[in-house]
């Protein structure tokens, strides 16, 4: 954030989260938790070198949950002057004894909470100002624009922002950490014949040298953009397709959902029955690491406290691990294992920290060199997800591939198959990059169901 605004102060919330966890024990409750997020940011967007808009926020906002036994209730509010914090704490725990009981329920034992997480480095002061942030849209929307075929930006913007979190827990635990994020991007349309297309391109970090160059940036927006104008229809029929990276991060969220300890507590995931087994292919592996430094999902301890460590959710193709939650550990019998998601004033979700697949070792140039006919994806929308049966469909566009060569545009196709076997072939390439808190290169998959005319 720019320097005339004092930034979150972590130990200050920490101190709030305490003062109404206790209070919420004096209220009546049984157990409590409490947790306090602050976040300030600042954007600007452009369009045609004039500035369009200017937003900043600022907010606070508080959590508490609380038990009654083995009743829970919950309440977020922002309100925190002391008779405003009180009234909430005094309605969650009303709510709680006239809730229904829940088996499950309950705060982590404390032999699972982090007592001596680790200080990650995730925030780095800013002095970006309005100024600043004007002209990093400006200089992305020249480069864009320099683009022959580009003809409008849709939006140029630049952003900053920061943020912190408190929490503490009856169980003993306390807790806080702070983060920091900045960025910029554009999307530009191209016209040619009537007809137009849009695309885009980004970067964003948790610290200002872990952003890409402004110019690389303005000049991948326009260069997609044109690219993808003429686009065709594409013969339905099973082919090879490869998936970019900026979509291939589909797969791993897919597998976030199906290995959610929530959802295989209900019996809704198609992988409910294969812990333990082959999943992916011998060589596959899939990385969570809560501790990589500057990670945007990077975390020094859970949504519920509990400690959290590195590991490979898949490895060598083997499924290894669900995420859990305390609630839903207890109800699979098992242990929580760090990957609590809080949800203020409700139960904790249960999801990754920063997950990535390995990259492999064929280049995707080498991949499209060894298709005949085949379809390379660069955008999806609407996907569909059967839970319990993997079967899955999305609309994409993308590129025809023909003879080992990206041909032309197509549009207005789906890609269809079973994830299960999916995942069992689906080949990685070598051109990993770490650019969001989900990551994986690009991706093969032979013999897809491909939809067009």
């Amino acid at each position: 954030m720019s320097s005339d605004t004092q930034s979150p102060d972590p130990t200050a919330l920490e101190a709030l989260a305490q003062d109404l966890m206790s209070r919420a024990l004096k209220a009546g409750a049984d157990a409590a938790e409490a947790a306090i997020v602050e976040s300030r940011s600042l954007e600007l967007s452009v369009r045609d070198g004039k500035l369009e808009d200017v937003e900043r926020s600022e907010s606070r906002d508080a959590g508490i949950r609380v038990f009654a036994g083995k009743r829970q209730a919950g309440v977020t509010f922002s309100d925190l002057s002391l008779d405003g914090s009180q009234a909430a704490i005094e309605r969650a725990v009303a709510m709680a004894k006239a809730a229904p009981e829940d088996p499950y329920a309950g705060l982590a034992d404390p032999g699972q909470l982090a007592t001596d997480y680790p200080a990650l480095d995730l925030y780095e002061a800013s002095d970006w100002t309005p100024e600043t942030l004007e002209k990093l849209a400006c200089d992305i929307e020249t480069a864009a624009r320099g683009v022959p075929g580009v003809t409008m930006t849709e939006s140029a913007f630049a952003s900053t922002g920061e943020g912190a979190v408190g929490a503490a827990s009856s169980n003993g635990f306390s807790g806080a950490w702070r983060k920091s994020s900045c960025g910029y991007g554009i999307s530009v349309i191209a016209a040619k014949n009537g007809a137009m297309e849009r695309d885009y391109a980004m970067t964003s970090a948790r610290r200002l040298a872990d952003l890409r160059d402004i110019t690389d940036v303005g000049t991948e927006a326009g260069e997609r953009t044109v690219a993808r104008l003429g686009p065709q229809r594409l013969k339905s029929g099973p082919r090879p397709v490869i998936f970019d990276r900026r979509v291939s991060t589909a797969f791993l969220s897919a597998l976030c959902g199906a290995i959610s300890g929530p959802a295989v507590a209900r019996g809704v995931s198609f992988l409910r029955d294969k812990m333990g087994e082959k999943v992916f292919a011998e060589g596959i592996h899939v990385i969570d690491d809560p501790h990589r430094p500057w990670g945007f999902g990077s975390q020094p301890f859970d949504g519920e406290g509990v400690a959290t460590r590195k590991r490979a959710v898949i490895e060598d193709g083997r499924l290894t691990t669900w995420f859990l939650n305390c609630a839903a550990a207890r109800q699979l019998g098992l242990e929580a294992n760090g990957y609590a998601s809080r949800s203020l004033g409700g139960p904790p979700g249960a999801g990754p920290s920063n997950l990535h697949m390995d990259a492999g070792k064929t280049t995707r140039a080498d991949m499209i060199a060894g298709i005949d006919e085949g379809l390379l994806v660069t955008e999806m929308f609407g996907p569909s997800l059967n839970p319990n049966t993997g079967s899955w469909s999305v609309g994409v566009s993308g590129f025809r591939i023909a003879k080992g060569e990206i041909d032309h545009p197509v549009s207005e196709i789906t890609v269809a198959g079973d994830l299960n076997a999916i995942f069992a072939r689906l080949q990685p390439a070598d051109d990993l990059l770490f650019r969001g808190s989900v990551n994986a290169p690009s991706i093969f998959v032979d013999g897809l169901s491909v939809g067009g005319s």
